[in-house]
């Protein structure tokens, strides 16, 4: 054991973190349950009311990673090491970002009509959201339960690979039946963010991984 990790263990921790990150997480999932609903909603204006609360808590959220840059700046004894606190908090940011800019994209564009396989990658971003949220939450006993964040870090890999093959099976019926260039294009460009957002939870999960790794 490194001798700064052996005299960690008997500094009392500052755990003002663990709430910003589960608040973090928390105006995500409130955005991503406002995009699943955007993405299975025909009425335009109602889209667009959807996207102003995604917007919302999406401003909310940057307010939140500007409080963690902020607090670590002054805090002398963290909780786990000021890298990963700074990473976590900056790819929980960019992941709330994606399911910002993909509800911002489907209103932008206002494609003729939404595919089912797209409305169900906005379910899995929800799910990847919710699991975020649980693991935020598990934080603070992270040393003593590693195991069930590890199963959750698991599950949104298993929902990265599934959305994976929505996206190819999505852009292949696209691409094979979309005869219109334009509405194409929309299409094309708002899936790939929608794929590109559980890429964004996967690499939340793949830090949590990491400071895991380092407690053991």
């Amino acid at each position: 054991m490194k001798i700064d990790r052996f005299f960690q263990l008997f500094v009392v921790k500052e755990k003002k973190f663990y709430p910003l990150f589960s608040e973090a997480a928390g105006y995500s999932l409130a955005a991503a349950e406002c995009l699943a609903s955007l993405l299975r909603e025909p009425d335009i204006e109602q889209r667009r009311a959807l996207y102003m609360e995604i917007k919302e808590n999406e401003q909310r959220g940057d307010k939140i990673t500007a409080v963690i840059y902020g607090e670590l700046y002054k805090t002398f004894v963290t909780p786990f090491d000021r890298e990963d606190i700074n990473l976590l908090g900056g790819r929980l940011d960019t992941f709330l970002d994606h399911i910002h800019d993909a509800a911002r994209r489907v209103v932008m564009y206002a494609p003729g009509k939404i595919n089912d396989r797209l409305a169900e990658i906005g379910e899995c971003i929800l799910q990847d959201a919710h699991l975020l949220k649980a693991i935020m939450e598990q934080l603070d006993g992270l040393q003593k339960r590693p195991r069930a964040v590890q199963e959750m870090c698991k599950e949104i890999s298993r929902v990265e690979h599934h959305v994976d093959e929505l996206f190819e099976s999505y852009l292949s019926e696209l691409f094979a039946t979309e005869r219109d260039a334009i509405e194409l294009v929309k299409l094309k460009n708002i899936v790939q963010v929608l794929e590109d957002t559980t890429d964004r939870a996967k690499e939340v999960s793949d830090v949590v991984r990491g400071i895991i790794v380092k407690f053991a």
